[in-house]
């Protein structure tokens, strides 16, 4: 079997500029998503969540190690599987597009060779079903203002709240 492409797509009413911050700062997953936890193992080379991040997602049984390589600001985020799957060359790439009236259209693919022979269609459909989750997900997560939730929550105890 070649290469597997995998595509899932959700619509969200929420603009491209409030779902773009969740796709870029990883930390936010575990909030919005089906991730079980996350850890920067590196940072970005001129921000923390920048290009050449190296993050760790978990969701058992599983440990996903990805490295960002590519960010267009509210359009477009990209990374790089390192290792976590028996998947050779994977990239994930999640975009999104404005939508005629508001809202946006979200479309994630993920492409990757399978490291082992006869194990293409299982990777395929897990992967499917994975993206059909994170693109629902964060769709969702961005409409219910996550991001706002979260500034609140990193707030300091005694500061006032706006």
């Amino acid at each position: 079997m070649g290469r597997i492409i995998v595509r899932a797509s959700s619509t969200s009413k929420a603009s491209p500029e409030a779902i773009y911050p969740l796709l870029k700062d990883s930390s936010t997953y575990p909030v919005w998503g089906m991730v079980g936890g996350y850890e920067m193992e590196r940072p970005g080379r001129n921000e923390p969540h920048g290009l050449g991040e190296i993050r760790i997602l978990r969701t058992w049984p599983f440990t996903a190690r990805e490295e960002m390589v590519e960010f267009i600001p509210n359009r477009k985020v990209s990374y790089v599987l390192l290792s976590g799957f028996p998947m050779l060359n994977y990239r994930g790439e999640t975009t999104l597009t404005p939508l005629p009236g508001g809202g946006t259209r979200i479309d994630w693919v993920s492409s990757f060779d399978p490291k082992y022979r006869s194990t293409g269609w299982f990777w395929r459909r897990f992967m499917t079903w994975v993206l059909t989750n994170m693109v629902r997900d964060l769709a969702a997560g961005a409409e219910d203002g996550v991001i706002a939730r979260l500034a609140t929550l990193s707030r300091p105890l005694n500061a006032p709240s706006a």
